[in-house]
Order: C-alpha cells, then sequence, then structure tokens
C-alpha cells in the first residue's frame, strides 16, 4: 500500500485532520510567545515551512520522516573529526564527494563495494555523454537487465 493512491488517501483521513488541528495551535500561540523564545522560535519555524512540513498529505511517494536524511548525517557527523586530517582541503572535497556516493548508493540499495570496483574501472573509457549511467540507481538497474 505504500506508494499508492489508497497510500495517500490514508494520509489524507488520518493526518490531514491533526495538521489543521496543529496548524490551528501554533496560529493559537504564536502571539502569546515572544519570537526569540525557544518556543516562539519553533512556532515560527513551523509555520514558516508549513506548506512543505505538510506535502507529505498530498504526495504518497514522500516519507512521513526523515529518518533516512539523518541517518545519513549521522554517518557524516561521526567521521567529522577524521575528514579534518585528509591532508589537504581538495582531498577533503574528494572524500566527501566519495562519501556522498557511497550514501547514495546504500539509499538504492546498491553494495557500495561492488559499485566502486566495477565504476572505477569503466569511468576511464565511458563516454562523457552517457555518464549518468553510471549513477547507483542506473548501474543497478543496467546490471539487473
Amino acid at each position: 500500500m505504500v506508494r499508492t493512491a489508497a497510500h495517500r488517501e490514508l494520509r489524507q483521513l488520518r493526518s490531514a485532520p491533526v495538521l489543521a488541528q496543529l496548524r490551528v495551535w501554533l496560529e493559537a500561540q504564536a502571539p502569546r510567545h515572544p519570537p526569540k523564545s525557544p518556543l516562539g522560535q519553533a512556532i515560527s519555524y513551523a509555520l514558516k515551512r508549513w506548506e512543505a512540513l505538510t506535502r507529505f498529505v498530498e504526495n504518497e511517494r514522500l516519507p512521513l520522516d526523515n529518518n533516512r536524511s539523518e541517518a545519513a548525517l549521522r554517518k557524516a557527523a561521526l567521521g567529522r573529526k577524521n575528514f579534518l586530517f585528509v591532508g589537504h582541503e581538495a582531498a577533503g572535497e574528494n572524500l566527501a564527494g566519495l562519501y556522498a556516493l557511497v550514501a547514495t548508493c546504500e539509499a538504492n540499495g546498491v553494495n557500495p563495494e561492488e559499485y566502486l570496483a566495477d565504476v572505477l574501472l569503466r569511468v576511464q573509457t565511458h563516454p562523457n555523454s552517457r555518464i549518468r549511467e553510471l549513477l547507483p540507481h542506473e548501474w543497478k538497474r543496467r546490471r539487473a537487465a
């Protein structure tokens, strides 16, 4: 049922009313709390981003949470101390690119080790005009075919 019209209908049935109540509460609370107070800032943050916050109700492809994004950022935060000593700024940028590529592999269910072993050899002779074919999701699709 995930990512189907039925899923969207379920979200509209169950989530939309709760979100409507939350918005009414936020708007009622906003004038009662100084804008620079922690609660005032939280209310302002939610109201300013309301459209993005509630977009999942209309779009069944969007997750209810950002757990995958948080997990990816958590890994980066854990490695931050180690990344300080990569030797040179360009090396840090290269490492960040590699890290993003590995995270993309994981997000697409691709084994990063297999992917890199194959793509790092092929990219040397692969035409630039078709470089998108080597992105993890395309690589996986082509290998499955």
